[in-house]
């Protein structure tokens, strides 16, 4: 098993949510914490403790983005003209890893994350390894033909475990998907609930 594998294991346990919706998650038979203490009765979070907790939970959905990189992220949201939660919504799910993910070309976002870094996706026809790399409104992406049959993506594609969202239109047959709009956060099929409203609070603080 992989060390992104375990990471991804441990976020879900951590949080104490099935942050995927995943049928293997750990959460789905150990509903507490890690370690020997993780049974104890949760205190009740103070304010901060629910941003930050929402921050984390946000942060570990798109691969566990560095702080760094979600902190830019936001900042950037900040700075765009509307709500900033929504912002920082549609910039995370502009991500070329999310899209790939989203798509089902892959079964998970680490496995996003690495597959576009191998360079098995073109965007516009042009190859493109960088994960955190932007896409725009009438971008297609494609998996590159070679990379079709790789066992990852033929299981990815036929599972029914995830639907692609409807602001994505993916051509199956083709390996294809066109990003049609910049989605807000009830368009995003996230299977837990996102508070990016308490995000953009615990860094304004």
């Amino acid at each position: 098993m992989s060390k992104r594998i375990n990471a991804k294991y441990k976020i879900d346990r951590r949080m104490g949510e099935n942050i995927w919706g995943r049928p293997k998650s750990p959460v789905n038979r150990r509903d507490y914490g890690p370690g020997e203490h993780g049974q104890r009765r949760k205190s009740k979070l103070s304010d901060f403790g629910l941003q930050l907790r929402a921050k984390q939970k946000l942060k570990g959905h798109y691969g566990n983005i560095g702080e760094k990189q979600f902190k830019a992220t936001y900042k950037e949201a900040d700075r765009i003209k509307g709500d900033t939660g929504e912002n920082l919504i549609g910039l995370l799910e502009r991500r070329l890893d999310a899209i790939v993910y989203r798509s089902k070309f892959v079964p998970t976002v680490f496995a996003a994350r690495q597959f576009v870094n191998h360079g098995h996706i073109k965007v516009n026809g042009q190859r493109v390894n960088i994960p955190s790399y932007r896409v725009k409104v009438g971008d297609v992406i494609e998996v590159r033909e070679k990379s079709r049959e790789l066992p990852m993506v033929v299981s990815a594609v036929q599972s029914s475990e995830r639907d692609t969202p409807d602001y994505i239109t993916v051509d199956h047959g083709k390996m294809t998907a066109t990003f049609n709009q910049i989605p807000t956060l009830s368009d995003v099929p996230y299977a837990v609930i996102m508070e990016p409203n308490l995000v953009v609070e615990f860094y304004s603080r």
